[in-house]
């Protein structure tokens, strides 16, 4: 199936599989979720996604199957150091069957049209095992660290977090 860009008519659906997949016991099923670093059941709002939706320069890219339900996305947005990566989401039950991959790839060919050098990404670096699948598909990690800007409308931290940032070079 191809991956296609998210409307705002995608956005009830979007909020319901980035949620499911992220935190709360849905997650649970998938090896991605931050359920056990995160209390609450909000990883973002439909508000929050509209104003992506429509801010220049980002796209929420969506992987739906044959019968047009919605499996998995990422979100994506220009800025000046290269092409910011987040929030790629698998549906829990279907993690680990290649989706995240074709999303990953169609990111990556996305920022290479939008003449993008680099692509990048924060991961909470407590997720050593997201982190080294990123590496396995050619992403580094570069060292810098940045603090995670906790938001209890979004969860409440379980442990002190920060963020790690890997890039990859689209040369």
């Amino acid at each position: 199936m191809p991956v296609l860009k998210a409307q705002h008519a995608d956005a009830p659906a979007l909020l319901a599989l980035v949620n499911g997949a992220f935190r709360g016991d849905s997650a649970r099923r998938g090896w991605t979720h931050e359920a056990d670093l995160l209390d609450g059941t909000r990883r973002t709002d439909e508000s929050t996604l509209r104003t992506l939706l429509d801010t220049p320069g980002a796209v929420i890219l969506k992987y739906c199957d044959e019968r047009n339900e919605l499996q998995g996305c990422v979100s994506l947005q220009k800025k000046e150091r290269g092409m910011y990566l987040g929030m790629l989401t698998v549906r829990p039950d279907l993690q680990g069957g290649g989706i995240g991959k074709k999303l990953l790839a169609a990111a990556e060919a996305h920022a290479k049209e939008q003449g993008c050098q680099s692509i990048y990404m924060t991961v909470f670096s407590v997720r050593e095992e997201l982190v080294a699948w990123y590496e396995r598909h050619g992403y580094l990690n570069t060292g810098e660290r940045l603090p995670y800007p906790a938001d209890p409308r979004f969860g409440v931290p379980t442990q002190p977090l920060e963020f790690e940032v890997l890039e990859k070079s689209l040369r």
